[in-house]
């Protein structure tokens, strides 16, 4: 068969939240040039000049100056193999994935000791020790991480109270509720459905990381036809035909159907909470309450953070978290002051780009242990309208939220298989065997052993 074997630097492309990166580097070295090039992954326009105003403050204060770049998500991967073959790489990136940040540091473009000297630093026990522990590699932290955004499970309390369901926050209760509020009308909860779909690798995965379902173990061997996958693919399989509806389900979809009153439950990233409070015109409630108060939906949903499944062994939710990364052979001791900048005085303002999506993974300082998660709650979400999250939602959800990333978790990288999450994203034989189970091609036991086999023809080819 054809090879489908992949340099890191493509892979990584598919492995991106968000993305940006652009134009050249500065002299290396311990020299006394005072100034580096940063490399923005957030490339909305509105972002880059709040960006580029925190480098301006920095500037201010330090001398150093900071050129910002920012480019498209798509041009991210072809950008560093040109800067790399050119000897242009940046000295700072940031707002990079997972995926990305860890194969920076296969490729050996990361400085590992810069970002473990910055955490030293700013005091590595003010950080998440989840976040910390997804971007190591060998014991040692690839990058510094910044922050996060995650799955949730939002529902509506209204609904919930009225049928006298509990918090849905474990796979019977979650599959008690969707079956019990399905009606003519409404679905009892809408999730992603489609084959060829990240969406559906990403909810599939929320709900395999709450049953103790991994890709890998240890050893790198595929873990799919383990009873915890098996019966995460049967619980999926079993929730969709109960309490959804039939046709494939995407972000738009089940968006639309949760904002227009015809869904009690939805899976969805946290981008969700400021649209769901009406701040985005182009992605408004349409309930029929929400016609005179488009708040109606966020006033009356829930939102559970991590879950568990029958099999789990503690309450877990898919999430990313995204990072600076110093790189190798670049200006590098004006970037470590950027990048403590960023994280320090700076954090507020870099949290501020997107609060909804921009969960800390730094809470406070030693002084302060919980200051940047209070600055946070009271940041301005939105986009055509704007207003803090701490009005929007009780102190609970945002307790909650704030407290995500030390619950969230993600296949592969803690097994040090970030290169065969990059690969088997870029082909989705996972969503595929879920959208088989869905029609009724396979078995929850077929689905998994088809999904087993295709991930580990991949995992061959990568060799």
């Amino acid at each position: 068969m054809k090879s489908r074997r992949l340099p890191a630097l493509v892979i990584l492309g598919v492995l991106l939240a968000v993305a940006g990166c652009g134009g050249g580097g500065d002299e290396g070295g311990d020299g006394g040039d005072q100034s580096i090039t940063f490399w923005s992954a957030e490339d909305v326009a509105e972002r880059v000049k709040a960006t580029q105003d925190i480098a301006a403050a920095f500037q201010q204060k330090t001398g150093i100056q900071v050129k910002v770049v920012a480019i498209a998500e798509d041009q991210l991967a072809t950008q560093i193999q040109s800067a790399s073959a050119g000897g242009t790489l940046p000295d700072v990136m940031g707002a990079l994935s997972l995926g990305f940040v860890h194969n920076l540091a296969t490729d050996d473009l990361a400085d590992t000791d810069a970002a473990n000297e910055v955490i030293e630093s700013l005091g590595r026990d003010t950080f998440s020790e989840r976040a910390i522990s997804l971007v190591e590699a060998d014991g040692k932290p690839v990058a510094v991480p910044s922050d996060t955004w995650t799955q949730l499970l939002v529902y509506r309390k209204d609904l919930f109270e009225e049928a006298g369901l509990e918090t849905p926050d474990s796979f019977d209760k979650i599959l008690a509720a969707a079956t019990k509020l399905k009606e003519p009308g409404r679905n009892g909860i809408v999730a992603a459905t489609k084959a060829a779909d990240g969406f559906t690798q990403q909810t599939f995965e929320y709900f395999a990381l709450a049953n103790g379902c991994q890709l890998t173990d240890d050893q790198g061997a595929i873990q799919l036809t383990t009873p915890q996958c098996v019966e995460t693919f049967k619980f999926y399989g079993d929730l969709i035909s109960g309490g959804s509806s039939k046709g494939g389900q995407d972000a738009d979809t089940t968006r639309a159907s949760y904002f227009a009153g015809k869904s009690a439950m939805i899976i969805w990233s946290s981008f969700l909470l400021d649209e769901l409070a009406g701040l985005r015109n182009d992605a408004l409630p349409t309930c029929a309450e929400c016609r005179e108060d488009k708040a109606f939906l966020a006033e009356n949903s829930g939102v559970v953070t991590a879950i568990t499944g029958p099999s789990g062994s503690e309450p877990t939710q898919f999430g990313e978290v995204t990072s600076f990364a110093i790189i190798k052979d670049g200006n590098t001791d004006p970037a470590k002051q950027f990048v403590e900048y960023m994280m320090s005085e700076g954090y507020a303002d870099w949290l501020a780009l997107a609060p909804e999506g921009k969960f800390p993974t730094r809470s406070g300082t030693a002084d302060n242990p919980e200051e940047y998660n209070e600055a946070w709650s009271k940041l301005q979400a939105g986009v055509d309208e704007k207003k803090p999250l701490s009005e929007l939602y009780p102190p609970e959800v945002l307790d909650a939220l704030t407290k995500s990333t030390d619950t969230m978790n993600r296949w592969g990288f803690q097994q040090g298989q970030g290169a065969l999450v990059g690969a088997q994203l870029a082909e989705l034989p996972i969503p595929k065997a879920v959208a088989a189970e869905l029609d009724g091609q396979l078995t929850p036991d077929a689905a998994a052993k088809q999904a087993q086999a295709d991930v580990e023809e991949i995992a061959e080819s990568i060799k």
